[in-house]
């Protein structure tokens, strides 16, 4: 047995994800959660994998309920709790189960039912439930202990997050009723920082278009899926997952604004995405184009591969970035900053590159050698942004996301303790392990930006400094060729080459996105805008120096433009 369910507790043991339905069953005091089918679930999954791992512990020879019966026993001070086995035996047990149920992400839900009333409380609701579970285990382990701890931990015992769910009323295209019965997200509360473990660690290829609908594919039910639904930069994105694929659904609170109700009850989505379909074309994932309904529709297939978030940010931001070239907007592959300096000037530059070019790396060093010469950084896109042109000529900015989806391995240290607290992280043992923090409000990432400097991250190249293109057909051919030596975050290896360094989207419609191109650097020119390239010696030199001397000289010009 490597799941258990019931309709109030959900357990996937091989992903680790534990779903709690307060809707169906909410355990209010001790004895109520002692005698709940739910422990006794959990309880029987922890001695079946200790079997299997060969423990030596008496005390797990018990069934379940004999396990819970002596728990029982304990907390009421009956002495038979102790006849067939030794106060450490069992303690030692007890430890372990507690530490086997909180390896699972765990997320709790709440339906919203339109009540005010469960809206204001639902965080009291999991609060409670998370200080019932921890003080069971106090109960017991100081009862075996035969004395009270001198230390306490505040840990979230209970639960890793709580949703509230509701349903909502939507245009339905004639085909996509199979999705009526699927309830939103409508709020989150997280408990960071959530550490997260996942199967896969790494993405492979890339998204390509089939010519049916994935819509046909979905039989899901109501307590198997829900819908995360999400503003990426303009679009409205409904995010279909698979309950198993719970770590990269939450994860994307961090990482996407959560559409209000007012703009889901009534609205047609722009994007829909089918994350955890039994089956797929190839078993991989593909896009639609529902022409006649104006959707994309993006399906991912349920396997141990697609467990890793950049699989769910990265499709969804293809079908964001489709939607967005064909309504004439050109997507950035990309970190955007606006950098307030001690000299009074302010400055908007955006980092172009894909995957492991050194984009948020070149931000950091910027920040590490800059020393108060830079008041602050403010990221207004860390991965993925969009250009625009206006009728008057001006090319303007705008970001997707409001988090950011980073390597753990290229965080500045500063950086990453002034965030950890709020932070998802993502197989934090494994080689490139991810943390995603927010960084920005939704209002700030969507207003037009203009831009002062636009700068490709060259991580090849044995070069240092930054290097100003003098024309825009030199400048075009270094942006469009997309040229990287790849760093092990994909399943690239060597140098590398992707159209525009854009493998989601552009690489797809690279007839679509060539005008789009055309234009914005003809206009960058015109207005006479800064664009270059940053040599950043990711792919040849890991002790950072050279790019903290790429970094200085990108200061020097930035302060004395």
């Amino acid at each position: 047995m490597t799941s258990s369910t019931n309709n109030a507790l959900y357990l996937n043991l091989k992903r680790k994800v534990a779903v709690l339905n307060y809707n169906y069953k909410y355990p209010a005091d001790v004895f109520t959660l002692l005698n709940s089918t739910e422990l006794l679930n959990v309880i029987q999954l922890f001695l079946q994998q200790r079997h299997h791992s060969n423990s030596s512990n008496s005390f797990e020879d018990l069934t379940a309920a004999d396990y819970i019966e002596t728990i029982k026993n304990v907390i009421l001070d009956q002495p038979q709790a102790f006849e067939r086995f030794d106060r450490n035996e069992i303690l030692q047990s007890i430890e372990d189960l507690y530490s086997f149920y909180r390896s699972f992400l765990r997320i709790s839900v709440l339906n919203l039912h339109h009540s005010n009333v469960m809206a204001n409380n639902f965080m009291n609701i999991d609060n409670q439930f998370n200080d019932l579970v921890l003080y069971l285990y106090r109960l017991v382990e100081e009862k075996l202990q035969a004395a009270t701890n001198k230390t306490y931990r505040q840990v979230s015992a209970g639960s890793s997050a709580c949703i509230l769910t509701q349903s909502h009323n939507w245009p339905l295209p004639q085909g996509y009723e199979a999705l009526k019965s699927i309830r939103f997200l409508d709020t989150i509360m997280l408990r960071p920082p959530m550490m997260i473990t996942t199967p896969s660690n790494k993405r492979e290829g890339t998204f390509s278009a089939v010519s049916e609908n994935p819509i046909a594919k979905f039989h899901g039910q109501q307590d198997e899926w829900y819908c995360f639904p999400a503003k990426i930069g303009e679009s409205l994105a409904y995010i279909y997952f698979h309950r198993d694929y719970f770590a990269s659904g939450i994860s994307l609170a961090n990482l996407f604004e959560v559409a209000p109700a007012q703009e889901v009850e009534g609205h047609k989505p722009d994007l829909i995405l089918l994350f955890g379909l039994d089956q797929t074309e190839g078993n991989v994932c593909h896009y639609y184009h529902d022409t006649a309904n104006n959707i994309w529709v993006g399906e991912v297939p349920y396997n141990d591969k697609t467990t890793y978030f950049g699989y769910m940010k990265k499709m969804c931001l293809t079908l964001h970035n489709l939607h967005s070239i064909y309504q004439g907007r050109l997507p950035i592959h990309g970190s955007m900053v606006h950098i307030n300096f001690a000299n009074g000037q302010q400055k908007n530059v955006v980092f172009f590159g894909d995957s492991g070019a050194g984009k948020s790396e070149s931000i950091e060093a910027l920040q590490e050698i800059a020393d108060d010469q830079i008041i602050n950084i403010e990221t207004i896109f860390d991965d993925m942004g969009s250009f625009a042109v206006t009728n008057d000529g001006q090319v303007y900015a705008q970001g997707t996301e409001i988090g950011a989806f980073v390597r753990l391995d290229d965080l500045s240290s500063a950086v990453a303790f002034n965030n950890m607290d709020r932070g998802i992280y993502l197989n934090p043992d494994q080689k490139n392990a991810r943390v995603i923090i927010p960084a920005d409000s939704y209002n700030r990432v969507i207003t037009h930006h203009p831009i002062d400097m636009w700068v490709y991250a060259n991580n090849y190249s044995q070069q240092i400094g930054i290097h100003r293109f003098e024309t825009q057909e030199e400048a075009k051919k270094t942006f469009i060729a997309g040229k990287r030596k790849a760093l092990g975050t994909t399943d690239e290896v060597g140098m590398s080459t992707t159209f525009f360094a854009n493998p989601f989207g552009p690489v797809q419609e690279q007839e679509r996105t060539q005008p789009l191109i055309d234009q914005v650097f003809e206009r960058l020119f015109a207005k006479d805008i800064y664009v270059g390239e940053i040599y950043t010696h990711l792919g040849n030199d890991k002790s950072k120096s050279s790019l903290q001397q790429s970094a200085q000289e990108l200061l020097e010009i930035l302060m004395n433009s």
